[in-house]
């Protein structure tokens, strides 16, 4: 469910074109979302933001960026962005379209739950593409650590920790340790435990696409301010 380090995956897909293809399609269904939000409040239309996404993506598919992509010169997703900025420069959206054989995809995009979402995304594309990785990120960490206590790894009532994660109002923790079927002090007990987990969990996938784990702290700051604006 979860993909591997992701410059696990870079590095890996040096062993050949099937690894590279699977890397690929991995981190792309991670980014695309972010990058779609990028190219929307760029000014693009729902059409030609799907024909963009797509074309960068078969761009960089054609051009084996993942064999020259230096881990040590930024990260994966500022590389990206720079990478969506050249090929906005470029693009001419039916040649694209041509370019790309009509209608193939590279990668499934959902542009009905993107439209739902980007209604309360910033208008500014920088701040708009930040936010929707932090969230993105966000997701992937209560999603791991949903699985975790889905498969016995952890113990508890996941849906009533989860709720303490949520925006909106969390139960008392006399009516969640009573769902628990635990005493408030049990209960308070295994939530901090669920929250030093998540907050592991989002630093390892942070840690993901960086070169020196040091800088993982410096990330978690840029994902708090992206989320509170």
């Amino acid at each position: 469910m979860f993909p591997t380090t992701r410059w696990t995956l870079i590095l890996a897909s040096h062993e050949g074109t099937q690894a590279r293809h699977n890397a690929l399609e991995q981190l792309f269904a991670t980014y695309w979302k972010p990058i779609y939000f990028y190219a929307r409040r760029k000014g693009l239309s729902v059409e030609d933001a799907q024909d963009a996404v797509q074309g960068l993506f078969a761009q960089l598919l054609e051009s084996d960026f993942l064999l020259r992509l230096d881990q040590g010169k930024g990260r994966f997703r500022g590389y990206l962005k720079t990478a969506m900025d050249h090929h906005l420069v470029n693009l001419h959206a039916k040649s694209a379209a041509q370019k790309r054989g009509g209608d193939v995809r590279i990668v499934p995009l959902d542009p009905i739950l993107a439209e739902r979402d980007i209604s309360g995304a910033s208008e500014d594309p920088d701040r708009a593409y930040e936010r929707e990785w932090a969230l993105g990120l966000m997701e992937r960490a209560l999603a791991r650590l949903r699985t975790e206590y889905e498969t016995g790894r952890r113990k508890g009532n996941v849906e009533t920790v989860l709720s303490f994660f949520r925006v909106d109002a969390a139960p008392s923790y006399a009516e969640a340790a009573a769902r628990s079927g635990m005493s408030v002090t049990q209960f308070k007990a295994s939530l901090h435990r669920a929250r030093a987990r998540f907050r592991e969990i989002l630093q390892e996938q942070v840690a993901d696409t960086l070169q020196d784990p040091a800088d993982a702290q410096r990330e978690i700051e840029d994902l708090v301010r992206a989320l509170s604006t």
